[in-house]
């Protein structure tokens, strides 16, 4: 069973990296500026449902993994931490001016924004690549089932995100129009996730390296 600590732990992180300013936040934005709070609700629970697809899928790959190959599991957390190193840099990296603004989205139905949205969360590669690096970080072998293990932090990664993105939706009309103003909030919000990843990468990156070579 998981335990507390790393429910906290996990949930800080995933607050902090779901509140970013990201591609998915800006979609968002875009749909309730474009269409008001409505469109945003339908897109944020289009990506929402995405997201849940894809921690299935990464909760029942991952744990065939560990149980055929141990070794090849701590070689994808080794792997993942590479990930989230080179996610890290990438927001570090990110310009001052950068394109991080809201662009027009064209006028759809809720229902067509949804599953829109869902299409758009699911034929994202770095969606997958980011549950695959991310969630087994911070699964333990001795805390029972990892497939159960997955899920449950799948499950509050996709439920913060939501709430997370919900708020982009409620705030859009005012929010959006002040952050295409204020690039610099943008520019210190991706400073600041970068280094989390970078730091977050390198540690458990370093830990399972050391761990592999006491075996």
């Amino acid at each position: 069973m998981l335990s507390i600590d790393t429910i906290v732990t996990f949930s800080l992180a995933a607050l902090l990296l779901s509140l970013s300013p990201g591609p998915s936040n800006l979609y968002i934005m875009a749909r309730s500026i474009n269409q008001g709070y409505k469109a945003g609700v339908a897109a944020a629970s289009g990506l929402a449902v995405g997201s849940f697809i894809y921690v299935i899928a990464t909760a029942l790959g991952i744990a065939t993994l560990f149980k055929y190959s141990p070794v090849a599991y701590t070689l994808i957390k080794i792997a993942g931490a590479g990930y989230l190193i080179y996610l890290g840099i990438q927001y570090l990296r990110a310009p001052k001016t950068a394109a991080n603004t809201p662009i027009a989205a064209p006028t759809h139905s809720f229902g067509h924004i949804f599953r829109q949205s869902i299409i758009v969360e699911l034929t994202n590669p770095k969606t997958a690549l980011f549950f695959i690096a991310f969630l087994p970080q911070f699964v333990s072998t001795e805390a029972g089932s990892v497939t159960v293990q997955l899920m449950v932090l799948g499950a509050i990664y996709a439920l913060i995100a939501l709430c997370c993105d919900l708020m982009v939706a409620t705030l859009a009309g005012k929010l959006g129009s002040w952050l295409v103003q204020h690039q610099a909030f943008i520019y210190w919000q991706d400073k600041i996730s970068g280094s989390i990843l970078v730091g977050l990468g390198s540690y458990i990156g370093l830990e399972e390296i050391l761990s592999l070579s006491r075996n």
